[in-house]
């Protein structure tokens, strides 16, 4: 790991680049392997990663540079964390889980609330409006 992921909601392929030592076209081409890596496009097109994006592409680069994985074996690999946590998350939801395992948890939650919110309060204005009704348009 080059560095510390920074604590901000985006990144640019040049500071994915510098944060995790994967030059920006190795990061192109994993996103279209994994589909854990899905930044999303601004407006002037450029990719913006979200901190779930680093740290997916921190473990991929470990599994594939120094774990060994094929890219088929990583896929597979990242598809049985994914199964584990989501199984993990249905027992701390159930209440399974020591008092600090489900404040832990719920921090975890908020913090993915709080980024959705923020990718949903980015969408533009105008893409936001409902159309016109049809009785509206012809007045």
């Amino acid at each position: 790991m080059a560095e510390e992921i920074p604590d901000k909601l985006y990144f640019k392929i040049g500071e994915v680049a510098k944060i995790t030592g994967v030059k920006p076209h190795v990061l192109r081409y994993w996103e279209s392997e994994f589909k854990v890596v899905r930044p999303i496009k601004s407006k002037s097109n450029q990719r913006l990663y979200r901190k779930k994006d680093v740290e997916s592409i921190l473990m991929i680069k470990n599994m594939l540079y120094n774990e060994r994985y094929t890219i088929a074996g990583a896929k597979r690999r990242l598809k049985k964390v994914a199964s584990d946590s989501r199984q993990r998350q249905l027992d701390l939801a159930l209440g399974r889980g020591s008092g600090e395992e489900l404040k832990s948890f719920l921090w975890r939650m908020m913090e993915e609330l709080e980024e959705t919110l923020a990718l949903v309060e980015a969408v533009p204005e105008e893409a936001a409006k409902a159309e016109p009704e049809p009785d509206e348009a012809g007045s």
